[in-house]
């Protein structure tokens, strides 16, 4: 039996768990170690899954077989579909969670894994094999050896980490977790290069002290789109609860700017690298000057408590500055600070030494997934963990840009890495209308159930409704209707009217029209046992491959012909230092990435198409 370690209980330490478990099957078993059992699944920071981009990864998570969006579908307490009023590539779903349902949710589902065992403790050493080439145990802090056969380490940001607000410093993890002491140096024995990140959170105030009458209601959607595929939306539907926006003001502004040299990010207590697009309030008021008030939004914590998540203002600033800032800001005037902001640093290593399995290079066994790997946010962490999860149980499971937002997500870790806490957006995808959250089940599904990570009932309903969009694509093209039967409604839709017979495709294609909307020229096709939610989900597909079937084709083009290039392999152990028509950064940074293909290589900052046209000379000769 193949024994997986798994080092971490959040985002990515659960879905690599899982993963690993279900993917593997009988044939594996799974200890996962959390620094605290009550801190699985845990959300330090925003108490909300999914996001611009974000709410791919979830859905991409979901048509693989992972937990999150199922998760979040049985605990959210607000639901909405962000960017609605663009197109469907970035459509992107977003759900204010309870974070303690989430968390327990999310413990019972390990717990009730029969090959998972879950560990309240510290694992402070991997122990590679006598030769160095692979794993052999893990040691905890209570000396106990653990012999296994994979470790995935999932360490979040509790590696050597710190927490900090104006001169204080404490030496802990997130939400006052003890933070892990060892492991850093572990991994320096073991030949990585470690980096210093630094991400923080706002406070949290409590609900009585603030003024809603001064705020504007964000309400959420009255229909609900879950995340999952699975989720019937008349079954996980219920009352939402609102959040509230609300602007900083010119004295909010002036409180930071004279008291910029007392935040620790200022000050010099701070000197690790923070995330450039989740920025405190210090830096926003600092780096944009000409704004002159920056958003703010108040969102529950849970339905049980009254703290609210103050988002936007990330900072660490003493604490009796931060009261002052957060009252300068309409509605928060009287506001009660619970728990203070601050900021937080941590180690994680250089991600260009993993392959795109997530597994290390150089020690068979080892993989890494999360913040560790320099990536931010629970659904980049949740990704990663799903991938490094179901490749430790055996698989070599890896995703291309061109097939999903968590192969771009990867592919930019491992290629190129990151000088700062990397996040997903739409604008680091290639083929971002290929990669909709809409269709994340058709293609990746077919991987998940490849993997063992979807049952055969779940299934089975997924090729009934992958037949029924490509029959009704296929009716929708070769129906022809008359201008006697279709203009009396297209004239009720302000559509311009047929003289004479037109295919239902074409009029799904006027922006006006969609295939619901033209529902009344023919019967839409039926399957009779397949719920009402999946069928819906099918008509909304047949509506966009019918609308955006140009745009669609062009990408998939442009995907095709990219492949050509990332499908040609590169030696694992080719020395580029001895290729001397490449130039010196090339030759060094090809050494460093070791790259799998040369889609990978041309991808690597420093790597020219020259020294890839000088590379394939080389290959050729040296084949010859």
């Amino acid at each position: 039996m193949r024994h997986i370690v798994v080092i971490g209980g959040g985002h990515a330490g659960c879905e690599a768990a899982l993963g690993a478990a279900r993917s593997g099957g009988v044939g594996v078993r799974v200890t996962l170690f959390a620094m605290s059992l009550d801190s699985i699944a845990m959300m330090p920071c925003n108490p909300c899954i999914g996001g611009s981009a974000k709410g791919h990864l979830v859905r991409e998570i979901d048509a693989l077989g992972g937990e999150m969006g199922r998760a979040i579908d049985a605990t959210f307490l607000q639901s909405r579909m962000l960017n609605a009023s663009k197109g469907p590539a970035v459509y992107s779903l977003r759900a204010q969670a309870d974070k303690k349902r989430y968390m327990q949710y999310m413990k019972r589902a390990l717990e009730s894994t029969p090959n998972i065992a879950l560990r309240e403790g510290e694992v402070q050493e991997i122990i590679v094999s006598p030769a160095g080439d692979g794993v052999a145990a893990v040691r905890t802090e209570s000396d106990e050896r653990l012999p296994c056969d994979a470790v995935i380490v999932c360490s979040g940001t509790y590696l050597q980490a710190r927490c900090l607000y104006g001169e204080t410093v404490n030496h802990t993890g997130p939400g006052g977790q003890r933070p892990a002491r060892a492991l850093s140096e572990n991994l320096r024995s073991l030949g990585f290069s470690l980096h210093r990140f630094k991400t923080g959170t706002p406070a949290r105030v409590h609900r009585r002290s603030i003024d809603f009458s001064k705020m504007s209601i964000q309400q959420g959607d009255a229909r609900l789109v879950p995340f999952s595929f699975e989720t019937d939306p008349a079954v996980a539907a219920r009352e939402q609860i609102p959040c509230y926006l609300t602007y900083t003001t010119p004295e909010t502004h002036e409180i930071i700017r004279e008291n910029l040299h007392r935040s620790a990010m200022y000050s010099g207590l701070i000197d690790a690298t923070g995330t450039r697009y989740c920025p405190s309030i210090e830096d926003k008021v600092a780096r944009f000057a000409d704004k002159e008030r920056h958003p703010i939004f108040i969102e529950p914590e849970g339905a049980d408590t009254a703290e609210m998540y103050i988002q936007g203002m990330s900072s660490a600033l003493p604490e009796d500055i931060q009261v002052k800032v957060y009252r300068s800001v309409p509605g928060l005037e009287g506001a009660e600070i619970m728990r203070p902001a601050y900021a937080i640093e941590y180690d994680c290593i250089d991600a260009t030494r993993l392959a795109l399995t997530l597994e290390d290079k150089h020690i068979r066994g080892l993989f890494f997934a999360g913040q560790i790997c320099g990536s931010s946010g629970y659904e980049e962490a949740a990704a990663q963990g799903l991938l490094a999860g179901i490749n430790a149980a055996g698989h070599a499971l890896v995703l291309t840009r061109a097939q999903a937002y968590i192969g771009v997500l990867i592919d930019d870790l491992v290629t190129k890495g990151t000088p700062e806490p990397y996040r997903m957006m739409t604008s680091r995808a290639e083929y971002r209308l290929l990669l909709r959250q809409d269709n994340a089940d058709l293609r990746l599904t077919p991987l998940g159930h490849a993997a063992g990570l979807i049952c055969a009932q779940r299934y089975a309903r997924f090729i009934q409704k992958k037949e029924l969009v490509e029959k009704e694509v296929a009716r929708m093209k070769n129906t022809v209707v008359s201008p006697e039967a279709a203009n009396p409604l297209l004239a009720g839709k302000n559509s311009a009217l047929l003289t004479s017979g037109a295919k239902l495709a074409d009029l799904v294609k006027r922006p006006e029209l969609s295939y619901e909307a033209l529902t009344p020229l023919f019967d839409p096709e039926e399957t009779c046992d397949l719920p009402p939610f999946v069928r819906n989900a099918a008509r909304e597909q047949v509506n966009i491959q019918i609308k955006y079937e140009g745009y669609i084709a062009m990408q998939e083009n442009q995907a095709q012909q990219f492949a050509k290039i990332e499908a040609q392999p590169l030696p694992r152990h080719l020395d580029y230092r001895n290729i001397s028509g490449l130039r010196l950064e090339a030759r060094q940074k090809l050494w460093k990435s070791k790259p799998a293909s040369f889609g990978q290589a041309l991808r690597i900052t420093g790597v020219s198409p020259a020294d890839l046209s000088v590379l394939m000379i080389y290959l050729k000769a040296h084949e010859a």
